[in-house]
């Protein structure tokens, strides 16, 4: 059983899962970002590799993005500072990206050297499921190696349940289909993730996209085993000086 699991085996509600961008607000500030996260309450870490196209992604965590890569972030450059990971945090942590850069690095070395370093996840919204089922999917489970799907409102049940069958880990809802650090309406989603509650998936489902406060994580949470918090925590990353204070702060705000 891997963590992720273990952990959704351990604690069915209000999972938090917070994004951070590896190489973001300093090159060097991965591993403290992810510590900081951690002692503050964070379940699941998903750390986000910085790419020039991030098609999912919002203008905050393009910006962090665009930042990391001026830092000179690489994927060898966070594998190598993800050689101690293990030694200081314990969540389960989920590496988000996109396909071309892990492509060009070497897909099955990737999965070998993250899964060695002891990340326990991957998320890539541009993998299409047919190339995951037939080519890469094999490559990630030999590793040992959770995959995220992402579903949202216009996904079909078909669909779903396709995706249900092939992830590990847990389903990632995302509230709607735009990019994220968009303001949501709860009350807008509700129809499609107690639809999601009603198919009793296999899989955990966390919600994304959109989730900034107290109030909007707990909404989230009425029907799903948890929530993703992304741009609110680059924004508040950004204009802190401090990131164990800042993190402390923002977490508090989340939880208490």
């Amino acid at each position: 059983m891997s963590r992720i699991q273990e952990l959704f085996k351990r604690k069915q509600r209000k999972v938090l899962n917070i994004y951070c961008t590896a190489g973001y607000p300093l090159l060097n500030s991965t591993l403290e970002v992810m510590k900081a996260l951690q002692e503050n309450g964070a379940d699941i870490i998903e750390l986000g590799i910085p790419y020039s196209d991030p098609l999912a992604d919002g203008p905050v965590i393009q910006e962090s993005g665009g930042v990391a890569l001026q830092n000179g972030m690489t994927i060898k450059t966070l594998i190598g500072q993800l050689q101690p990971l293990r030694s200081s945090v314990s969540v389960p942590v989920i590496l988000m990206g996109y396909i071309n850069p892990v492509l060009q690095y070497g897909f099955e070395r990737f999965c070998k050297e993250v899964a060695a370093a002891g990340v326990d996840g991957l998320i890539f919204p541009d993998l299409p499921i047919r190339e995951f089922d037939t080519e890469y999917g094999p490559v990630i489970k030999k590793y040992g190696l959770d995959f995220i799907f992402l579903v949202t409102p216009e996904t079909s049940e078909e669909r779903i349940r396709k995706i249900d069958d092939l992830s590990t880990g847990f389903i990632y809802a995302v509230s709607s289909s735009s990019t994220t650090g968009k303001d949501k309406n709860f009350s807008d989603v509700e129809v499609y993730l107690k639809k999601l509650k009603d198919m009793q998936l296999k899989n955990p489902v966390m919600v994304g996209f959109g989730i900034k406060d107290k109030a909007s994580f707990e909404s989230a949470c009425s029907y799903a085993n948890g929530a993703i918090i992304g741009s609110a925590y680059i924004k508040a990353l950004q204009s802190g000086a401090d990131i164990k204070e800042t993190t402390k702060k923002f977490l508090e705000g989340i939880l208490k």
